[in-house]
């Protein structure tokens, strides 16, 4: 499966469906070209580090609403706060984990200037429908970069167990967190397409400059997570 050198966008749908490992080139290859790609192959599609922006599409029915659980808004809040709670200590095992020089000059090498998450512009006075958009648009570009980083320290890092693990559990994490926000989109906002785009991979950098990226990815979404925390979780409060 070809990686993408610019910005491509896909299309996800709702309901999400399970599938095993396999399928995911299968579930983009169907869709190649065509701009859409389903849900499904969007929580797969993990190699696939996102940047960009999110288009949202309404329609007369959203098929996935009634499987909704009846705790999916107090279930979101904690998944938010527990990877708030956790990306530091992702980011410190990840340092350790890549030796010298990242160790003792991690300053330099993981300035996250040049990573560029999606735009997150709402605030305590946003309408809630903004913050679950937002919200999406974040997670949906972490998974994909989670992906990526994830696949690099598998073939750099092999016995890295602590650190592949939490790598693992965040991914874990962030796929039910979009779960939760397709689900609440479509529930209360009939919401159920996204258009997100996929940027620039990791998969044919040498070593140095992959475990480069995953660091200054891995500072800005410290940053970034902390602030999307303190922002939004007020948002996922009772109606």
């Amino acid at each position: 499966m070809k990686q993408p050198g610019l910005a491509k966008r896909a299309t996800s749908r709702w309901p999400p469906s399970p599938a095993e490992p396999p399928q995911e080139e299968a579930a983009w290859r169907g869709f190649e070209g065509t701009g859409v790609v389903p849900f499904v192959a969007l929580l797969l599609l993990q190699r696939r580090p996102a940047a960009g922006r999110a288009l949202l599409g309404t329609g007369p029915g959203c098929p996935g609403a009634g499987l909704c659980r009846a705790n999916v808004q107090e279930q979101t809040r904690r998944q938010v706060a527990l990877l708030n709670a956790t990306a530091q200590e992702l980011l410190g095992l990840y340092l350790k984990c890549q030796g010298e020089p990242f160790s003792s000059e991690s300053e330099r090498l993981c300035n996250p200037s040049g990573v560029v998450f999606p735009a997150f512009r709402v605030n305590r006075t946003s309408e809630r429908k903004e913050v679950m958009v937002a919200m999406y648009k974040l997670f949906a570009f972490l998974n994909a970069s989670l992906g990526n980083i994830t696949r690099d320290q598998e073939e750099l890092n092999p016995t890295a167990k602590e650190l592949l693990d939490r790598l693992h559990n965040t991914t874990k994490t962030t796929r039910g967190l979009i779960s939760n926000l397709t689900c609440l989109l479509c529930k209360h906002y009939n919401i159920f397409q996204v258009d997100v785009s996929y940027g620039e991979s990791s998969r044919t950098k040498s070593a140095f400059k992959k475990k480069q990226q995953g660091c200054q990815v891995l500072r800005k979404y410290v940053q970034v997570i902390a602030q999307a925390a303190r922002l939004l979780l007020p948002h996922l409060g009772p109606a």
